[in-house]
């Protein structure tokens, strides 16, 4: 277990390093134009027909306008990294939106034969979500919970793998608090837009049970470990 989780770690001491060197244009940050001006960031190559559909309605998303405030691409390939790396069976996310992070999730979770449960607050993106997952043929990987999540989330029973607090910011320390307990040892939190939670910020790096590391491409992210 201790060897699991040390390989993604040391990626993500490399990949922080390389991006900040090379910048984001290496690492799928290229733009395009999008619908109404909207930006198109471009995306890697996939390896597999299930991972081209999933990109393909990625980009078509980007290009129709199809989101709101969805994680820049930089981020959304580290989580599917993490994600895929880790081996993790059990995903939880706290924000869908209109369900962009959570496909590059699933790009990892159809390798690992994991699972997607995933909080949305508004019920017209968690509609727009669900037809991109059935749309990318992952809907089987999903389910998106409707609602508030400050209440929604007591449903939750079962060990987390990684749990990705991307929702409204000045309840990142409730999720925290309150799904803690449920994050395996091993297990990783990430919190996405972390300078805009400085009291969540504070809470993990001062919390002896967790190792926390920045990711500062993007949007920028903390990604911290439950130690064993």
């Amino acid at each position: 277990m201790k060897l699991r989780i040390a390989v993604p770690v040391l990626l993500l001491l490399v990949l922080t390093l390389v991006f900040s060197t090379f910048g984001q244009r290496n690492v799928g940050g290229n733009m395009r134009g999008g619908r109404g001006g909207a930006r198109v960031e471009s995306l890697p190559q996939g390896n597999s027909d299930a991972e081209k559909k999933i990109l393909a309605v990625v980009d078509e998303a980007q290009k129709s306008g199809a989101m709101f405030e969805n994680a820049p691409v930089a981020d959304a390939r580290m989580l599917r990294l993490l994600t895929e790396s880790t081996d993790a069976k059990n995903v939880v996310e706290l924000g869908t939106s209109t369900g962009l992070s959570g496909l590059w999730f699933c790009m990892a979770l159809q390798k690992t034969g994991g699972k997607l449960t995933t909080f949305e607050y508004d019920a017209g993106r968690a509609a727009t979500a669900r037809k991109h997952f059935t749309k990318a043929g992952v809907d089987q990987l999903v389910t998106v919970v409707d609602g508030d999540a400050h209440k929604t989330i007591s449903r939750l029973k079962d060990p987390i793998d990684i749990l990705f607090i991307d929702a409204d910011k000045e309840g990142y320390v409730d999720y925290l608090n309150r799904l803690l307990p449920l994050v395996r040892p091993g297990g990783l939190i990430i919190a996405h837009n972390d300078s805009m939670a400085p009291d969540y910020q504070k809470l993990v790096t001062s919390n002896p049970a967790l190792e926390t590391l920045p990711y500062r491409e993007g949007g920028g992210m903390l990604i911290t470990l439950k130690k064993h």
